[in-house]
C-alpha cells in the first residue's frame, strides 16, 4: 500500500471518529441537560427550604452542619449539591438525635419486641420517614452527580472531535504532498 493511501485511510478513519464523538458529545449534553432539569425541577416542586441562619433550627445544628449549610441558609432547596447538604447536614443530625444514634432497623426491632411502648413507635415512625426523604435527596443528589459528569464528558468528547477533525485535515494535506512528489 502507497504512502498516500494510508494516510488518506488513516485521516478518513480520524473524520468518522470525530463525527462520531461530535454525536456523543450532543448525546451527553443532552443527558446532562435532561437529568439535571428534571432533578432540579422535581427538587423545587417539594418547597423544601434551608432554615434561616437566625432561627433556632439552625443555631441548634452542629458547627459542622452550620457552617455546610450557611451559605443556602433561607434558600429553597433546587440542586443535587444542595440535596446532599440537606440530607447529609439536617436532616441525619436530627434523625440521630430522635433515634439517639440507632438505625431505623436497629429502633424498629426494639418496637417488635416492645409492641406496646407508644413513644418506641413514634419514634421508629419518624426515623422511617425521615431516613425515606434523606434516601430521596441522596438519590437527587446522585442523578445530578451523574449529569455533571457527563456534561464534562461531553466537552471532553467535542474537544475531542476538534481534534481528531484537525488532525484528518492534516493526514489530507500530507497525503496530497506525497502524491505530488510521487508524479515528479
Amino acid at each position: 500500500m502507497r504512502r498516500d493511501d494510508v494516510d488518506k485511510l488513516v485521516s478518513a478513519t480520524g473524520l468518522v471518529l470525530a463525527i462520531v464523538f461530535i454525536i456523543t458529545s450532543g448525546a451527553l449534553y443532552y443527558t446532562y441537560q435532561f437529568v439535571h432539569g428534571q432533578v432540579s425541577s422535581q427538587l423545587s416542586s417539594e418547597k423544601i427550604t434551608f432554615p434561616a441562619a437566625d432561627s433556632k433550627a439552625f443555631t441548634s445544628l452542629p458547627q459542622d452542619s452550620q457552617d455546610a449549610i450557611k451559605p443556602h441558609a433561607g434558600k429553597a432547596l433546587e440542586t443535587g449539591a444542595q440535596a446532599e447538604i440537606f440530607a447529609d447536614k439536617y436532616i441525619k443530625v436530627h434523625l440521630d438525635k430522635i433515634g439517639g444514634g440507632k438505625t431505623y432497623s436497629e429502633l424498629s426491632s426494639e418496637a417488635m419486641a416492645n409492641p406496646s411502648d407508644k413513644a418506641l413507635a413514634g419514634k421508629v415512625e419518624s426515623i422511617f420517614r425521615g431516613e425515606m426523604l434523606r434516601g430521596v435527596l441522596l438519590n437527587a443528589y446522585a442523578f445530578d452527580t451523574m449529569a455533571i459528569i457527563a456534561k464534562y464528558a461531553a466537552v471532553g468528547a467535542l474537544a475531542a472531535s476538534f481534534v481528531l477533525a484537525i488532525l484528518s485535515s492534516l493526514g489530507f494535506r500530507h497525503a496530497k504532498k506525497v502524491k505530488s512528489r510521487r508524479k515528479k
